[in-house]
């Protein structure tokens, strides 16, 4: 059977990937990051070194200026002023060409942070998804990565101006030895007081990023669950819970903040004890003529470019230790491995028969007990079987155990011979199509939700299949009719409507396997026999399992098995199941009640 390949728009993988080991420090993993933008770096941090030289001078300039055109007259004043417009120029030029290229090398590493965290959570199997909280993972996407971006993009930038204290040192040793210093003094105590600045915060930059996770998880579940919110009108309760939520981002942030609010002025401020001396011992030297009055204004403007760095340096260490939490929540997404992933030597599956087998499959769900017991099944190529039984019988995880959606505990599932795990994931879910009773849909046009699996298919294959699966006629009522978009999640139209462009959906994709997981529950029995007509047109070849209630559904197969304690403990055409099993005759009948109690059409 022929298969139309997927084509998606192009656009370049990430430059990098996290380096895997995690004994290493959270900097030294994201540091291939920043390696495969060294061109933008480079480039941007010699700029910005060019701009700290040129802007070094500038002291120097007035130095000279004071004592050769104010105090002796020997040079016109123009000639220092023209030089300093000429340096303001070049710092002005530099510093906005240095700023800019480090806002591409930080846009571009957050595009590889988002692509190496989505193709990560793309990978992860269906277990993951079970245990794992939608909103964590919205936080973990956005302001983690945004936390670690701006680091690695800035970082470098802020290094480079500490970089500058050394040079401005250097002036001022040349300026006067004992005077530079009495400047540095008060250096020791603030290395100090930023090591105990930095234990102290890491672990509260931790608990704000886990605090801001738990809120978007709160509002996640609320939006994604408002009709279930407002038919309880249990609005007060998930306001009360956000409130909760939000008071503990709230103490986070303030306890942040406390601490920032004790260490960051000792950071910034204990340069300035270094001025007092320097005002102290400078003002003595110019009394007794020992000191000119240009080189104590270029110390004290060296003096204050001394000043900027360790301000930065204190902004660069609370920026760090918020990175650092940033960082390490992701890795703890990142660490995790898929628990389905192909073999080693996986087989691609192509020119699929479509001959299903089950054989002693034994499965459960984590570490809960078995839901599947020495279950044994055979699908024949071109043949439908209905698969019956009571709720929680085990029906749907037959469903999700074909695709490989969870590999068996016991047992083996075979596509044509080849057990699925033995099968590459991508050909195995090419051939096998599974639509399930609450189908989900992309906030896109209608003909974007059918040709999701056939993005290139043409409109008249897309109104084929959506009227084989009676959605036509409710189609083109729409406003745009094909070209509608429907809200998030396709809640702007009905249950069975979502049905149906669902199995539109599988149909245009044309799998040699179909599986319908009570995939016409939610349309009466009049539409359902529509679809059925529908689906009695498929290829020739096609394997289909049914996963069905009502008779109704039943009716559209061959042969129906009747699914208890985790195996089949009948076999048969409706009629002879209806005829020797009590228990598919009761079946049945909880079946036929619902419905009824449903008044036969459920919308």
């Amino acid at each position: 059977m022929a298969k139309a390949y997927k084509t998606y728009p192009l656009y370049p993988p990430p430059s990098a990937a996290i380096h895997p080991d995690p004994s290493r420090s959270w900097l030294r993993r994201a540091w291939p990051l920043v390696r495969a933008h060294r061109w933008l770096f480079g480039t941007a941090l010699l700029l910005a070194a060019t701009g700290l030289v040129v802007s070094i001078q500038v002291p120097t300039l007035i130095q000279d200026a004071v004592n050769d055109s104010i105090v002796a007259h020997r040079v016109p004043l123009a000639h220092y002023l023209w030089w300093l417009l000429g340096l303001t120029a070049t710092m002005l030029a530099v510093g906005y060409l240095s700023k800019q290229l480090l806002a591409v090398a930080a846009a571009r590493i957050e595009y590889d942070l988002r692509n190496i965290v989505y193709g990560h959570l793309t990978g992860m199997s269906f277990p993951f998804y079970d245990r794992v909280q939608t909103g964590q993972l919205i936080s973990r996407a956005n302001s983690d990565i945004r936390a670690v971006q701006l680091y690695l993009a800035f970082a470098p930038y802020l290094l480079v101006q500490c970089g500058l204290s050394l040079v401005a040192f250097g002036y001022m040793l040349a300026i006067n030895v004992p005077l530079a210093v009495l400047a540095m003094l008060p250096m020791p105590l603030l290395f100090v007081s930023t090591r105990r600045m930095q234990r102290t915060l890491a672990p509260v930059s931790f608990l704000v990023q886990s605090r801001l996770a738990e809120v978007a998880t709160v509002v996640d579940e609320s939006v994604n669950g408002v009709r279930v919110v407002k038919a309880f009108a249990a609005e007060r309760g998930r306001v009360a819970l956000l409130q909760k939520a939000a008071t503990g981002v709230s103490w986070a942030n303030v306890k942040d903040a406390d601490l920032r609010a004790r260490w960051t002025p000792a950071v910034q401020n204990l340069p300035r004890v270094g001025m007092a001396f320097v005002l102290l011992y400078g003002g003595y030297l110019i009394i007794h003529g020992e000191l000119g009055v240009g080189a104590i204004l270029a110390f004290n403007a060296y003096l204050l470019m001394l000043q900027v760095p360790f301000q930065v340096f204190g902004n660069l260490i609370m920026l760090g230790q918020r990175s650092s939490a940033g960082a390490k929540r992701l890795y703890q997404l990142l660490d995790q491995k898929p628990e389905i992933v192909d073999a080693p030597r996986a087989r691609e599956l192509a020119g699929a028969r479509g001959e299903v087998e089950f054989t002693d499959v034994t499965f459960g769900y984590g570490d809960g007990p078995d839901v599947l017991n020495g279950f044994s099944l055979r699908l024949r190529p071109g043949e439908t079987v209905a698969l019956v039984g009571r709720t929680g019988s085990g029906k749907s995880t037959v469903a999700r155990l074909l695709p490989r959606f969870y590999d068996v505990r016991g047992g083996s599932v075979t596509v044509d011979g080849h057990d699925v795990r033995d099968l590459t994931l991508h050909s195995l879910r090419d051939t096998v199509g599974i639509v399930l009773d609450e189908p989900f849909l992309f906030s896109a046009s209608v003909r974007d939700n059918i040709a999701y699996g056939r993005p290139d298919a043409d409109i008249t294959d897309v109104e084929r299949v959506a009227r084989l699966a009676g959605a036509h006629g409710f189609i083109t009522g729409l406003p745009g009719g094909y070209e509608t978009v429907i809200g998030e999640r396709g809640y702007t139209l009905s249950g069975g409507q979502r049905q149906r462009l669902a199995i539109a959906r599988a149909l245009l994709a044309n799998p040699p396997v179909l599986v319908l997981d009570d995939a016409t529950s939610a349309v009466d029995v009049q539409m359902e026999q529509e679809i059925h007509a529908g689906l009695r047109t498929r290829p020739a070849g096609r394997a289909t399992l049914v996963i069905a209630h009502r008779p109704s559904t039943i009716s559209l197969a061959g042969r129906v098995v009747l699914l208890d304690g985790g195996r089949i403990v009948a076999d048969g055409t409706h009629e002879e199941l209806s005829a020797n099993s009590p228990l598919y005759a009761e079946v049945l009948a909880q079946a036929d009640q619902a419905v009824e109690e449903a008044g036969g059409v459920v919308r």
